[in-house]
């Protein structure tokens, strides 16, 4: 029987390790708000840690090939002596489940969804010696999606809860074991110290991409409720939290199955209300959901950036079609002019996916000339792969790999220059920017039109005296790439 020394202070430590979209760690910090709340104590590191937990994603190979590389890397770790296990969780664990566990005997356990409530008595028990049976993978669009966020028969909430606003929506009376998974509140316990923290709107989708399988093992659309939402966000906020970065895979449908399609518009004012939280910014927008209330909220709403995701995936009508997605250049477009019609300076930013089965030279051209007219801030090139289980994967059609990978190059160039114009004619504007590095003199942060992570950066001339977290307006003075230089105007907003 495998065994474990705690640490002196007598608390058995695990480290988190997250992978993929900010979804993932948000699902980290519940984890880790359990764990904690069950007698574990949290270290950063893995060499540190008892036990590894690795929050793994399955969206795309390149991502699951990441995240079986890292649960090796933390499998090495048990031959030095501290570590003594290692776990997958998360949407690859989900979606293999048993064929994950037989091909990857190096992690001690793979667990599902349904492990979450109880993660600490999982963890026990696997370290304990108990050898856990891995789930066979269901479509979980006929279940309720399970995440952290389910409602917990202990009564658990999240720490520092306040009594949230009343909004004008009427909030189902769910039971605590048939709460929708992406409900109620749950303990959380942040793994970073940054300004910006993301924030659950809901979980799963109901959309049928033919390319994507995430429905399939994240379960149907379920948005949270208002009022947990504006507990965990004020929460957020006692925790040094300036800006919320709301996600969901689809936030334009918040609210639908809580009888208010226009919920997000309401909750939006609530929200950067808060004491505290300076900026609050949408992800993951759907053109086709896209409605003109939605875009005046954001555009106009104090508090609330004006930043659009915009998830196009092409411009041609007949592959947007084959992808189960609607749309053309001239609807994109108009939605466009609409969102800058509102907000002139407004980010906008999308993915596109090239090379999908069928996708003519004329489909490619029509992407091209759609990128050149939409001027995006950022675009996220893919290529097209098969993934289990889609309906794409039996498509017929199917470019060779060198073929899908030429496009790739071709529309990455493309963009890699639209974008440069597009950071290059901010140049000599008034920005708002969130200041989250201070280093050795050089002092980054993020303008109102870049999101987290992936948009890019602003360094800041003349912000010596600024600290993490502070926000300042500066004159933007120069652009390298899609990053910007700008020097500070005024003192601290």
């Amino acid at each position: 029987m495998t065994t474990t020394t705690p640490a002196s202070d007598g608390l058995i430590s695990v480290a988190v390790v997250t992978l993929g979209c900010a979804r993932n760690e948000v699902d980290s910090e519940e984890l880790a708000g359990r764990l904690e709340a069950d007698g574990f104590r949290l270290v950063s590191e893995p060499e540190e840690a008892d036990t590894v937990v690795v929050n793994t994603c399955g969206f795309v190979e390149s991502a699951k090939k990441d995240s079986v590389d890292t649960l090796l890397e933390a499998s090495d770790l048990k031959e030095q002596g501290r570590t003594q296990a290692v776990v997958a969780v998360g949407c690859m664990a989900e979606r293999y489940g048993k064929e994950l566990a037989d091909s990857l005997p190096e992690a001690d356990a793979v667990l599902g969804f349904d492990d979450y409530p109880d993660i600490a008595a999982r963890l026990r028990s696997i370290l304990g010696g108990e050898k856990h049976e891995p789930h066979v993978p269901a479509d979980r669009r006929a279940l309720l999606p399970i995440s952290p966020v389910a409602r917990d028969a202990s009564g658990i909430s999240v720490p520092g809860h306040a009594q949230a606003s009343v909004l004008d929506v009427q909030e189902p009376d769910l039971a605590a074991d048939a709460a929708p998974a992406s409900g109620p509140r749950a303990v959380r316990r942040r793994l970073g110290s940054g300004p910006m923290a993301p924030l659950k709107l809901a979980s799963g989708c109901d959309r049928r991409c033919a390319f994507c399988a995430i429905p399939s093992f994240r379960g149907s659309f379920v948005s949270r409720r208002p009022s947990d939402v504006l507990a965990e966000a004020q929460w957020l906020a006692t925790q040094g939290v300036k800006e919320l970065f709301l996600v969901s895979e689809n936030s334009t449908s918040y609210g639908k199955d809580l009888g208010d399609l226009r919920l997000l518009e309401t909750l939006l004012p609530e929200l950067s209300g808060i004491d505290g939280i300076d900026w609050v910014r949408v992800s993951y927008m759907q053109p086709a959901e896209t409605r003109a209330g939605l875009v005046r909220a954001i555009a106009h709403t104090p508090g609330v950036v004006p930043y659009f995701d915009l998830s196009f995936q092409h411009a041609s009508a007949p592959v947007l079609r084959r992808m189960r997605r609607f749309g053309d250049p001239e609807s994109f477009l108009a939605l466009l002019e609409q969102v800058r019609a509102e907000a002139p300076t407004a980010g906008v930013r999308s993915n596109v996916i090239v090379g999908f089965p069928g996708e003519t030279e004329e489909d490619l051209e029509t992407l091209c000339d759609f990128l050149e007219a939409a001027r995006l801030d950022v675009t996220g090139v893919f290529g097209y792969s098969d993934e289990d289980g889609t309906e794409a994967a039996g498509y017929d059609g199917k470019l060779d790999q060198d073929e899908v990978d030429a496009r790739v190059a071709h529309v990455n160039a493309l963009v890699e220059e639209l974008t440069s114009q597009r950071a290059e004619e901010r140049v000599g504007e008034c920005v708002q920017v969130l200041v989250e590095h201070v280093e050795d003199g050089v002092v980054e942060g993020r303008a109102q039109h870049q999101g987290p992570e992936v948009d890019g950066t602003t360094e800041l001339l003349g912000g010596e005296v600024l600290a993490v977290g502070d926000l300042v307006w500066a004159e933007v003075v120069e652009s390298q790439g899609v990053d910007l230089v700008a020097r500070v105007e005024s003192g601290v907003v």
